[in-house]
């Protein structure tokens, strides 16, 4: 039986959905707590702004104590603190100099039909330059000339201190309700997640020239968002694993009395490079590895290494001897240990920025029950990105 096929009318009514549906705003992921911190820091910033523009403007002759675009300027500072646009020095210095410009184009233009999209452009252009793009300002600079304000009372007063004393109070309320502000715009680059980067700032650069539009957050910020999604899409790739879930079991184990041509050949014999040193109850004492054997032969003398190892691990017979003759005495006491019911994502550090190789597992009564090593953590993320895709 043959489908049917839409009907033109159908047809039209999908693409005109879908058309419509780009205009469609995407749902804010912000909470209930978060709405109400930024509708009440916005009332609160206005209110502070006015009443102290309108003391200071008490003494003044010409009475303009606030502006209009103090509004939107609000909404960028207490709503979207993160964002360049509602820094400090963009509010600030994107207010006053968009207000000097559109009081020039209002003294100088007599037409406001040309005056006002001179004095936006001129705005716009002079805070690209001046690195403090604000949206207001654009209002601010068509607010002078639809008013045809010609004096310097808008921009040394109310552009001025308006935009400083709004500032002045979203510094303290956004860190009062816990939010950073300002958001430095440059600097370091942010630390890499536990998982380690798979990109490179430099990868981020190329891709935001690539872009080529001014985006509303930092590149710092965005940087570290990335990061975050990274993580977070590691972390779920690799579901609830635990170390038990990957571990080799049972651990190819020696004991501090061990000789070390025994130890030796184990390693050779199952192409390991760390043994963990167990007691009779098979808690962990020490660990000993390729490197521990290479440093105590003269690995930094390269020349007949393998003579000088063999001679090493040789056991002399003596009853008394200068030269390490089991493995407890090459051993290294501090070892670094993971539980068994430990998510597998935590250990991920270890092996990435702390430099361990090999981590000893251990059970609730601290008896070693396997060992995790990079390859077996590099063949569980293969495996789990083999099975996302």
């Amino acid at each position: 039986m043959m489908a049917r096929r839409p009907s033109a009318s159908q047809d039209t009514r999908t693409r005109l959905a879908q058309a419509c549906r780009i205009f469609w705003p995407a749902p804010l992921a912000i909470d209930a707590r978060e709405r109400w911190r930024g509708i009440a820091g916005a009332a609160i910033g206005i209110l502070v702004t006015a009443w102290l523009s309108h003391w200071i403007a008490a003494s003044t002759a010409h009475g303009l104590w606030l502006v209009a675009p103090m509004g939107a300027s609000a909404v960028l500072v207490f709503c979207v603190p993160s964002s360049p646009l509602a820094q400090p020095w963009s509010v600030v210095a994107g207010n006053t100099v968009s207000a000097l410009i559109g009081v020039a184009c209002a003294r100088w233009v007599d037409d406001p039909l040309l005056a006002a999209p001179l004095a936006v452009g001129l705005a716009i252009a002079a805070m690209l330059m001046l690195r403090c793009l604000h949206p207001p300002g654009g209002a601010m600079a068509l607010s002078a000339v639809l008013s045809h304000t010609v004096g310097l009372e808008l921009s040394l007063f109310a552009a001025l201190v308006n935009s400083t004393l709004l500032v002045a109070a979203g510094l303290a309320y956004n860190r009062a309700t816990g939010r950073r502000y300002p958001h430095a715009q440059t600097g370091a680059t942010p630390p890499a997640t536990d998982a380690g980067p798979r990109f490179d700032p430099a990868d981020l650069d190329a891709a935001l020239a690539l872009h080529n539009e001014i985006l509303d957050i930092s590149r710092a910020d965005l940087e570290t968002l990335l990061r975050q999604a990274e993580m977070a899409a590691f972390r779920r790739k690799l579901g609830a694993l635990q170390c038990a879930d990957v571990m080799s079991s049972p651990p190819i184990t020696v004991e501090f009395g061990t000789g070390l041509r025994e130890a030796w050949n184990l390693l050779r014999q199952h192409r390991i490079k760390a043994l963990p040193v167990v007691d009779r109850a098979r808690r962990i004492v020490g660990i000993v590895t390729q490197a521990d054997f290479l440093r105590h032969a003269g690995v930094d003398q390269p020349q007949d290494l393998s003579r000088r190892l063999r001679d090493f691990v040789r056991r002399t017979g003596a009853v008394a001897t200068e030269k390490p003759e089991v493995v407890g005495q090459i051993m290294a006491r501090q070892v670094r240990v993971a539980s068994a019911q430990r998510p597998l994502t935590e250990l991920v550090p270890l092996f990435s920025e702390d430099g361990h190789h090999h981590i000893p597992i251990i059970d609730a009564d601290t008896r070693l029950v396997g060992v995790i090593t990079q390859s077996d953590l590099v063949r569980t993320l293969y495996r789990a990105v083999r099975v996302e895709s």
